[in-house]
């Protein structure tokens, strides 16, 4: 009897051969397999939310970010920072003649001094940054416009350097070495540092110039060409970048550790900023005794050999004395950012109690006679 051949696979939608009418010439059925994952009846969980669970994570997450952000905000605070604006827009200011006259085709270099208070004294390590603005390093065009196996020391590269550097590849029929409009634009605006005691002696500020560049900067994508110790020799048959005065091999001739590509300035230009207003590490100011701040409150004189003009696309130049914590220089965002998360997640879990208190009649009314 046909009730009797039923089974499970006819349940599947797989009959027998009988009722298949031909076998093989039958219509397959679109019918999912009977499988845990096709059928849907894997093991899942899904939370279920009740005023027992919302409420508690909302004040915890409020008692848990508003002290972090507390600290970050105070350690960001208590790290004292300078900053002064030497571009010489304003004919009151000392680079004013310096930023009118200079441009890239200058041949004299221009000098000026500015003259500063420190109101606070700067305790352990100063950072020296130079800062610029209005400066897009990131356009697509300008960032890869570089040949990171010429700048790896390939001696194939440094011959015939790559496309993309087009159109600072050349130059006079020379391959450029450093390539590209990066290494074309590199800063080199010369900072010099001098406190007035009260004498009104001018004390120069030592600036550290090595260790200022990323290590894996300095020893891994950066090299120098191989094959010759003598980097004039090894720089042979290149041309130096349209807008510099000197060439590669002569960034720090003093220093063979720093010089040519693995000049810790050049390196340190050629990783790119992410924002049109950035500044950069130039310098370091090492503390020298326990019992003395590293640069006193006081009288101080910024010497500068003003080689980058920046007024051709509205750009400012700065110098920024900084100093550090354990979470890196000022930048009180994090510290907000906490407070802020922090006290809305507070706030809500008050509201939400609230609601639920006066609202939530599911357990009363059920013990209500009629």
């Amino acid at each position: 009897m046909m009730a009797s051949s039923y089974n499970a696979k006819e349940e599947d939608g797989h009959h027998s051969g009988a009722a298949n009418h031909g076998g093989a010439g039958a219509v397959k059925s679109k019918k999912p397999d009977n499988t845990a994952f096709k059928q849907q009846r894997l093991p899942a969980w899904q939370p279920i939310l009740t005023a027992g669970t919302v409420l508690p994570a909302f004040f915890v997450i409020g008692l848990i970010f508003i002290p972090i952000g507390i600290g970050l905000y105070v350690s960001s605070n208590n790290i004292k920072e300078f900053e002064i604006d030497y571009t010489g827009v304003d004919s009151s200011n000392p680079c004013y003649i310096c930023a009118k006259n200079f441009s890239w085709n200058s041949t004299t270099p221009c000098h000026c001094s500015v003259n500063f208070t420190l109101t606070q004294p700067f305790e352990s390590n100063v950072f020296m940054y130079y800062g610029l603005s209005n400066f897009y390093q990131n356009h697509r065009r300008y960032v890869k416009s570089r040949d990171d196996s010429q700048l790896n020391g390939d001696n194939s590269a440094l011959k015939s350097p790559s496309k993309e550097c087009e159109p600072y590849r050349t130059s006079e029929g020379l391959p450029i070495a450093p390539c590209g409009a990066i290494a074309n634009s590199l800063f080199n605006d010369t900072l010099e540092l001098y406190y007035i005691d009260l004498n009104g002696t001018r004390n120069e500020i030592p600036l550290v110039k090595k260790g200022i560049a990323w290590w894996t900067d300095k020893h891994v994508k950066f090299r120098n060409p191989g094959g010759n110790n003598n980097l004039t020799v090894a720089f042979q048959g290149t041309s130096k970048p349209v807008n510099w005065r000197k060439p590669v091999y002569e960034l720090d001739s003093t220093d063979p550790e720093n010089n040519g590509f693995i000049n810790e300035d050049f390196i340190v230009w050629m990783r790119t900023a992410a924002l049109p207003t950035f500044r950069k590490l130039y310098r370091i100011i090492q503390k020298k005794s326990s019992t003395t701040p590293t640069l006193p409150s006081g009288q101080y004189i910024l010497d500068i050999n003003y080689n980058y003009p920046v007024l051709s696309f509205d750009g400012r130049k700065r110098m920024i004395l900084s100093t550090i914590s354990w979470m890196g220089g000022k930048n009180p965002f994090l510290g907000i950012a906490y407070i802020t998360v922090g006290s809305i997640c507070f706030f809500l879990g008050v509201v939400l109690l609230v609601i639920h208190h006066k609202y939530d009649t599911r357990n009363n009314s059920a013990d209500i006679p009629n």
